[in-house]
């Protein structure tokens, strides 16, 4: 990009308007050849002198820092805050020149510059990234959707990513309000990056299967899976529970593998998940019940007295006997006088 003569005056008249507190005669010799210096600094390389130099006013501050001249009342404010930017800058260059050597550079803005044609595709992708979240109500996955729609998803991005390489290329060209939209911008697509990645790090430990479970806190909070058995011992195989209000009860995480859904909705999956981990295995068929073994219950009233009723013994045929008064086969003594 050339730099114009206009920019050239437009530039020395920003830097005497920073220095007007001081005497003309100082302010006159502090920019008596600032013209032919922007000059030279424009013909080195590409680039406005903004972008080259900083702001004009930073640049004063550097001047009025450089020739150890004081800052004046009226602008008092001002001058302080430009010195403090020229510090910051000034240990900022410094760090850049020390982290430079490490990555094979002069300084590590050179290496920068090389990924900035990168960081222009990743931006793109981020925006479209940003209204997919949007536009579903934070539901999101690695590809961008628009509404819910993957196709319309697809286009958006390819849009962001055009517009982004667009405007990084001339981004040198914006003026300073649209400068400063743009980096509010990439700093708001950077914090969204990092939100995105915590959620995604927060799937991956957690786990995500998909289910509303019934709100029950307590003992059932570790339960993965419920085997219902009837009253003679024998597994139920696709049972579902309910409460009261007729809502399913969802406890553990359907996680058996090779579990089939063949209802189509994980909210009417049956019990159990895994039948093949059941405690009590299914009976084969014809096998005997296993004895029930009722509780008795406890009768702290006092008995009543029940008489008991004889049971009558059998009759048994027995043979008559008729005494008599004289056996038979016996003689009866006679009594003689």
């Amino acid at each position: 990009m050339t730099v114009t003569e206009q920019e050239i005056t437009d530039y020395v008249a920003r830097v005497r308007a920073a220095l007007a507190d001081l005497p003309p005669d100082r302010l006159n010799e502090l920019t008596e050849d600032l013209a032919d210096h922007l000059t030279e600094v424009a013909a080195e390389a590409e680039g406005t002198l903004v972008e080259r130099l900083g702001e004009p006013e930073t640049y004063a501050a550097e001047l009025r820092a450089a020739a150890g001249v004081g800052v004046g009342g009226g602008r008092n404010l001002d001058q302080r805050v430009a010195t403090a930017v020229v510090r910051l800058r000034g240990r900022l260059r410094a760090i850049d020149a020390r982290l430079g050597p490490p990555l094979g550079y002069a300084t590590a803005s050179d290496f920068l510059r090389l990924l900035r044609p990168g960081w222009w595709v990743v931006r793109g992708y981020l925006a479209a990234m940003l209204v997919t979240v949007i536009t579903t109500g934070g539901s999101f996955g690695v590809l961008p959707r628009f509404g819910g729609e993957l196709l319309a998803g697809l286009i958006m991005l390819i849009g962001f990513v055009l517009a982004s390489i667009w405007l990084g290329r001339r981004s040198a060209q914006l003026t300073r309000w649209p400068r400063s939209a743009v980096q509010v911008g990439s700093a708001v697509l950077v914090v969204f990056a990092l939100s995105a990645l915590m959620q995604a790090e927060d799937r991956m430990r957690y786990g995500d299967y998909g289910i509303d479970p019934t709100s029950i806190n307590g003992p059932y909070d570790n339960v993965r899976d419920v085997f219902v058995y009837d009253s003679e011992g024998r597994l139920v195989e696709n049972a579902r529970l309910f409460d009261q209000n007729g809502n399913p009860i969802r406890l553990g995480y359907p996680d058996c593998e090779g579990r089939v859904d063949e209802y189509g909705n994980p909210l009417l999956r049956p019990y159990p998940y895994c039948p093949s981990q059941a405690p009590f295995g299914p009976r084969a068929p014809g096998a005997p019940v296993p004895p029930t073994i009722e509780p008795q219950p406890t009768d702290t009233s006092t008995p009543s007295e029940t008489p008991s009723v004889p049971t009558p013994a059998p009759s048994t045929a027995s043979p008559s006997v008729t005494p008599s008064a004289t056996p038979s086969g016996v003689p009866t003594p006679t009594a003689t006088s």
